[in-house]
């Protein structure tokens, strides 16, 4: 999940993985939670794993998600930031 498009080559990622993680602020999606596009199976963002990388090595884009779902990851991120 793109969380900031920052000016130059980086980009800064919070985690999506379809593995299934014991991680209390991990957010479950599914299809239904993206406005456009959608990921072949449940799969769930991990706020707690935040990193940079340079924007060149980034193959596609699988959607957008729905606005209840980045509002729920940035209150994660503010509430660990805190």
């Amino acid at each position: 999940m793109v969380l900031a498009d920052l000016p130059g080559d980086d980009i800064i990622l919070c985690q999506i993985t379809s593995q299934f993680s014991k991680d209390i602020y991990a957010i479950e999606i599914t299809s239904s939670d993206f406005i456009v596009g959608s990921l072949p199976i449940i799969s769930n963002i991990r706020p707690t794993r935040i990193f940079t990388a340079d924007k060149n090595i980034i193959i596609r884009r699988n959607g957008t998600l729905k606005a209840t779902i980045t509002a729920k990851v940035s209150k994660i991120l503010v509430d660990l930031l805190k």
